[in-house]
This record gives C-alpha cells, sequence and structure tokens, in this order.
C-alpha cells in the first residue's frame, strides 16, 4: 500500500459487493442509510437480522412499552413527526415512525432481512471488509458502518440455576408471546429495570398474584402521559416549533455533563454525596405518597445515587404494590424449581409464567465483544483488545486498527441526548469520511494513533467525576453504566454539543487516506 495523490488515477480494483454495508437497521442504521443516500452514496446495502426495521422497537413489544424521554425528543432532526398521539409515544406507535421514515426515504430497496453478520474480517490486499454471516455465507463492502446499537442482545441466561427445570411459561420482554393469556394466572417478573417497570403495572390488574423479584431497587417517578391535543399537534407542524423545544431540553442536559466535567474533584466529590443524599430523602418522601405499606415501601428504597442506574418513569409501577395481589421479593433467588422459584431462605413459590426482565449484553461492557467477532489490521482482534486496553475508540466511532469501519455506538458515546440525536451525529461522522474517501479516490481510511490516542486521553480525563460517582460513590450498585473494568465507558462526559461540532467538523488530516496501487 502506498499513498497515492488526490489527482492520480485509481488503480482498477476488484471491487467488493458493495461499497459500503451498514450492519443493524434499528435508529442508527435508518439514520446512515439516510445520510449515505444524502451524500449521493447509492451502492450500499443494510443487513438486518430481524424481518423489520426499528431494531428494539420491532422486537419488543411487551404489555406497557413506551419511550421513557418525551416524543418530541425522540425522533430524526430530518424526520420530525407532528402527530404523536401522546407526550411518552407508546412501542407501536415508535415502530410505525421508523417504519415510515425507513418508507420515506426510499431504504427498503436496500435492506437485506433475516441476514445476521456473525464476524467482521479486514482483507488487507482488497482494502475492504469479509463479512461472515450465520447461512455460512460471505459479502464484502469498502466501508462498514456498524449500527447494531447500545443494547447488543438480550441475555439468555439470566444467572440464576436451573432455569432448563421450570416447566411453565418463560416471557422476555424481547420476545413476548402476545398469544399467552395471562389472566389470572400466577406470574413472576425477575429484575426492577426498564422492562419491568413498564411490565409490572400493565399486568398486575388481570393476572391472579405477581411477585416481583427485586435485586437492586429501582428509582421511579411518576410520569403523567396525556394525549397531545390537536391543537398542539398543529403547533407541532410549524417549521422551528419542535426543534426549539428539544433543543432547549438539549441546553440543559449539555450544561449539565459539562459542569460535571469540567468541576473539580474538590468540589465534585462533595456536591455528589450531598446531592445524592437529599435526592434519596426525597424519594422516600414520595414513595411515603405512593406506597401503603412501610415494609414494602423500605424495600423499594434505593441506597445509591438517582443517576448510578438508568432512572425510571412510570405513575403505574409504585401504585402496583398497593394492589393486594402484588408482592415485592427481595430475598435472593436459589434457583429455579420444576413449578416455580425458590429463595435461599428455602421458600418455594409455585408460578405459571415467569418473566425475564434480567437486561441486555451492552455496547459499553468488553464481554459484549467476543474474539473473533471483529479482526481488523495486523490481527488486532477488537474483542482481545477492549479486555486488554479497555474501550476507546476516536469520537467515539474508530480504531486505528480497523480502517474502513465506524461504530454508531461506540466507548464514550451518549451525551444525554435522545438515541436519534446522537446516532444522527455519528452517522454523519461516518458519512463525512467516506464522502471525503470518494471524493480522493481512496480505499483505505484510518484515524491516526496519535490522534486516537490523543483523544482517548482526553475523554478519560474528562470521566474522572462520572468514574468517581459510579465506581467509588455508588460502586455498591450493579449498574451498565459502570463496566466491569470499573469505567464509564457508557457515557461521554463532554456534552451533546461538543460532540456534534467534533462529528461534524474533524479534520480529515485525523485520517490517514490510501489507496491501493496497481
Amino acid at each position: 500500500m502506498t499513498t497515492a495523490s488526490e489527482d492520480a488515477p485509481a488503480a482498477k480494483l476488484s471491487a467488493p459487493d458493495h461499497e459500503v454495508t451498514v450492519i443493524g437497521a434499528g435508529p442508527g442504521g435508518i439514520a446512515a442509510g439516510v445520510k449515505l443516500k444524502r451524500a449521493g452514496v447509492t451502492d450500499f446495502v443494510i443487513l438486518e437480522r430481524a424481518d423489520e426495521v426499528g431494531g428494539s422497537w420491532h422486537e419488543n413489544h411487551y404489555p406497557g412499552l413506551e419511550v421513557d424521554i418525551p416524543s418530541l425528543a425522540y425522533q430524526y432532526s430530518f424526520a420530525r413527526n407532528p402527530h404523536w398521539s401522546r407526550l411518552f409515544a407508546a412501542g407501536a406507535e415508535v415502530k410505525r415512525y421508523h417504519i415510515e421514515v425507513a418508507r420515506r426515504f426510499g431504504l427498503y430497496p436496500h435492506i437485506r432481512f433475516g441476514t445476521t453478520v456473525v464476524s467482521e474480517e479486514w482483507d488487507e490486499d482488497r482494502h475492504c471488509w469479509r463479512l461472515h454471516l450465520a447461512d455460512g455465507g460471505v459479502t464484502t463492502a469498502r466501508f462498514v458502518i456498524s449500527a447494531v446499537g447500545a443494547f447488543i442482545s438480550p441475555k439468555q441466561d439470566p444467572g440464576i440455576a436451573g432455569l432448563a427445570e421450570y416447566t411453565g411459561k418463560i416471557q422476555r420482554p424481547s420476545d413476548w408471546d402476545d398469544g399467552y393469556d395471562l389472566t389470572g394466572k400466577r406470574v413472576a417478573v425477575i429484575g426492577t429495570g426498564a422492562s419491568s417497570v413498564q411490565i409490572t403495572p400493565s399486568i398486575a390488574g388481570a393476572v391472579g398474584s405477581l411477585a416481583v423479584y427485586q435485586r437492586t431497587p429501582v428509582w421511579c417517578v411518576p410520569k403523567p402521559n396525556p394525549r397531545i391535543p390537536r391543537a398542539v399537534q398543529l403547533a407541532f407542524q410549524v417549521p422551528g416549533v419542535q426543534a426549539s423545544l428539544h433543543g432547549a431540553a438539549l441546553v440543559v442536559a449539555d450544561a449539565a455533563l459539562r459542569t460535571m466535567s469540567n468541576a473539580p474533584m474538590a468540589v465534585v466529590r462533595p456536591t455528589m454525596r450531598a446531592v445524592d443524599a437529599a435526592a434519596i430523602r426525597g424519594y422516600r418522601g414520595l414513595l411515603r405518597l405512593m406506597v401503603r405499606d412501610p415494609g414494602i415501601r423500605a424495600g423499594l428504597t434505593p441506597n445509591y445515587g438517582p443517576i448510578a442506574k438508568r432512572p425510571t418513569a412510570n405513575t403505574g409501577y409504585l401504585l402496583a404494590f398497593n394492589r393486594p395481589n402484588v408482592d415485592l421479593v427481595t430475598t435472593p433467588i436459589e434457583r429455579f424449581t420444576a413449578h416455580g422459584i425458590r429463595t435461599t431462605d428455602g421458600v418455594e413459590r409455585e408460578f405459571d409464567m415467569v418473566v425475564l426482565a434480567t437486561g441486555y449484553h451492552v455496547f459499553s461492557d468488553p464481554e459484549t465483544y467476543t474474539p473473533g467477532m471483529v479482526v481488523g489490521r495486523d490481527g488486532l482482534d477488537l474483542g482481545k483488545y477492549y479486555t486488554e486496553q479497555g474501550l476507546q475508540a476516536y469520537e467515539s466511532v474508530s480504531l486505528p486498527g480497523l480502517p474502513n469501519r465506524w461504530t454508531l455506538v461506540g466507548p464514550y458515546s451518549w451525551s444525554g441526548s435522545g438515541w436519534h440525536a446522537f446516532v444522527e451525529m455519528t452517522a454523519d461522522h461516518a458519512v463525512r469520511a467516506i464522502s471525503e474517501a470518494r471524493r480522493r479516490g481512496a480505499t483505505f481510511v484510518a484515524i491516526r494513533q496519535q490522534v486516537h490516542d490523543a483523544y482517548h486521553a482526553r475523554i478519560y480525563r474528562h470521566g474522572e467525576a462520572m468514574r468517581y460517582y459510579l465506581a467509588e460513590l455508588n460502586a455498591h450498585v450493579p449498574t451498565y453504566y459502570r463496566n466491569s473494568q470499573g469505567d464509564s465507558t457508557y457515557i461521554r462526559p463532554t456534552g451533546f454539543f461538543s460532540a456534534r461540532r467534533a462529528h461534524h467538523r474533524f479534520p480529515f488530516s485525523d485520517y490517514e487516506f490510501d489507496r491501493l496501487t496497481a
């Protein structure tokens, strides 16, 4: 490989199957597809393991599913929807939105459904990626955009012994059997995360009995969800109205992150301790208002700060524990039995149905990246690299050893916005780099090692306050905001607007552009 001038004619290459391959047709994949089309890139394919677009919003359709931030903040800037029916849209409505966007922008002809990528392998001789598929096939691409999202795959094994012995109905939020009639059934929900908080109040009135098995109490505040009046929907159609409202919310989130990341630790430590203590006292007051039984109130009270785990919002969750058929179980589970669940105190309860609301493999965990999944230049194995070196990537999207490849949800990527806002800007980064490569006739694009290292050092330094909060002040609580290496690689500590500027304006000199020569 040699560096070629911008004006030299490109060598005749054995062309890959596609110029660009996008992995995943969820919110990130849709954003990438739209950005590629707008940039004039037509030779691209989107590989999607499911049979429809939408990612988690297609896979998940459990009772009570809805967004946990206002709908107007949960949409693309290039496809704002003035017709949301409620302040917090239901899952089916969000799924329809993604389908409509994909149709409007002509993405369906580019999508191959039922196609699972099991590994990615860099071909140095051809400057392309070989993507190995679950059906044994192989497809090649000059450039790859990984848009698999934040929640890569649901945890099939909850880590509880005896699951295979249980003979009742198993339900998972990501694979809910809508045909199962749970009326009058004895039901257990294991877990108290975002899906459990929505499922629990949605089924409590229909089932005969409901036991919620809790390892860690969750922060859950009331969430009024009114219908959006027609007059407001009409106002949302006025250009700039939705953008202004969304922008105001982003300013608040951005200011909070920047203040935390820039404040001296001598101020951060006592402030965080005081804020957490005050928040816990306030939450105890909320529980006194909403939950009658003092024993259940005590069990529902967190002993950690409000953002150490993903906070939730649902008016019905806490109120559900006032129902006579709903019980909170805080004794640890020992194992499944043939007919139910036994806890460590020896008590066995029988259940007709168990809901495993036990979470996902998340992008910020090194264990998510198994050896051999992504192998780049000079044999760089992403799974081994992240295990040995920790999660890192230039602007959260690219690594020097993975040329021609960008990840839309990578280390230190979430910047306090809705998912759509930040996958849009990471997609902009990838498409901007690809467009410049096309302009130069380059077949090879990689972030320079020294640029990557400088960026990672800076972002790691800014993350000191978040690491203190998650790995010291709240080290006792399990959370996917802190990974197994004790790092807070989920969150970009420098804020939304800084991230957006960087993705839109990064110097092309940060990258190395080369091409194959005859």
